[in-house]
């Protein structure tokens, strides 16, 4: 039999409710809470990282405060920044990629509900995985939507809601996010 949890994680459709899912996200909030009560260059810091997020690099600064789902669904590379108060919603996989830069307020998205309406009153919900390549810039307030990914050495500009993948190199801005630049800066 399948869990909630397993089926969460699997990006199938899932009842959030559940009391082991309940119980992760308990236990996450209290690593959240205890890592957001720190300061920059608090010893403190990296343990906290390790046991709420599911893989984190070397080199990783995180600006407290900042908010998880889980947290055993993050994976983040070395030489990473996260600014003041992201959101991490990791219901499915986050994955930053090595020296990637995340302005604040910056939301990473990978809960989804259901388009049926008996699925949302059933109160089920689905996951899609967000994926950042490598030295991406992420601008203040951008929010990616679940199931995108962001190809190495792209850039998202401030404020920008990315609805569709971005490519490697691409320079993306708006609401929708749409291209900027030169032909090389496509979707």
């Amino acid at each position: 039999m399948t869990s909630e949890k397993e089926k969460m994680i699997a990006g199938e459709f899932y009842y959030p409710g559940d009391p082991e899912l309940a119980e992760d996200r308990k236990r996450a909030q209290r690593l959240m809470r205890d890592y957001n009560q720190t300061t920059y260059g608090d010893e403190s810091r990296p343990a906290l990282l390790a046991k709420l997020l599911g893989r984190v690099g070397n080199s990783v600064a995180i600006r407290a405060p900042f908010y998880v789902d889980y947290g055993y669904n993050i994976e983040i590379g070395s030489h990473v920044f996260l600014n003041y108060g992201c959101y991490l919603l990791d219901a499915g996989p986050i994955r930053i990629g090595n020296g990637c830069d995340i302005g604040p307020y910056v939301q990473l998205l990978t809960a989804d509900h259901p388009r049926e309406r008996a699925a949302r009153k059933a109160e089920l919900e689905t996951t899609r995985p967000v994926t950042l390549g490598e030295d991406v810039w992420i601008g203040a307030s951008a929010i990616i939507l679940p199931g995108i990914t962001i190809g190495d050495g792209a850039i998202v500009g401030a404020g920008a809601v990315v609805t569709r993948d971005v490519a490697e190199g691409a320079t993306v801005v708006g609401n929708p996010a749409r291209p900027v630049g030169t032909k090389s800066n496509q979707y």
